[in-house]
């Protein structure tokens, strides 16, 4: 209550460039090389990649930057990874999670199992892992923190974008003339597999037309 018996007027939304460069450098200078930067081709990887490479003075600080590759991405994100390694002249390590018997198809033939196997081994030996999650993709990320523990794994989980919104990302992006996913162009606010992606805002694109909401990759495993 303010001194007038008023209601407290609402805590000033941090900064979102400076959560960002805060905590990326800390992954960076805390963890180097066992620390990997999860990538996925989407805008908030664009901010990412960037961001890491300002840090390092062109280089990627020693952090790994991984990706998930399930053998069904689309051609467009085929496309912005190769984009993104001209650009940031970072070499991006892929994990393999396509399918043991043909290509996935769909929500009831996911690749989630697969592809949480292939984090497992990008995570082999880290320390600490950087994401792309903010909490305004939707309600399952609403409680996520800057700097968090992920204690199944036994590491700490970065999310240097946290605070941040559409309106901040897109105004980085063009800035700065970064490099991003045309579908964002074509609707797609979240991108995925090509079976199981449309167009949406938010993560509704995502195995539209099921409960399914997580891949399984930022899902902490059962402890046991």
């Amino acid at each position: 209550m303010s001194a007038q018996g008023d209601i407290a007027a609402p805590a000033t939304r941090p900064d979102p460039a400076t959560g960002l460069a805060r905590t990326l450098g800390e992954a960076a200078r805390r963890h180097g090389e066992s620390a990997v930067l999860l990538c996925s081709f989407q805008k908030e990887e664009s901010v990412l990649i960037d961001e890491l490479l300002r840090i390092g003075d062109g280089s990627s600080a020693g952090v790994r930057i991984v990706t998930i590759d399930t053998g069904v991405l689309f051609p467009e994100t085929r496309e912005t990874w190769r984009r993104f390694e001209e650009r940031f002249g970072v070499s991006i390590e892929a994990q393999d999670a396509s399918g043991p018997g043909g290509p996935w198809t769909g929500p009831e033939h996911c690749c989630s199992a697969a592809k949480v196997a292939a984090l497992q081994r990008a995570l082999s030996g880290a320390e600490a892992w950087i994401t792309g999650i903010r909490r305004a993709q939707g309600p399952t990320r609403a409680q996520a923190e800057l700097i968090e523990p992920d204690a199944a794994r036994g590491l700490l989980k970065y999310n240097p974008l946290v605070d941040w919104t559409e309106k901040d990302l897109w105004r980085r992006i063009h800035e700065r003339d970064l490099p991003y996913n045309p579908l964002h162009d074509q609707g797609y606010e979240s991108i995925g597999c090509a079976p199981c992606t449309q167009p949406g805002s938010g993560r509704e694109g995502r195995w539209a037309g099921t409960d399914k909401t997580e891949c399984g990759l930022h899902v902490e495993p059962a402890v046991g």
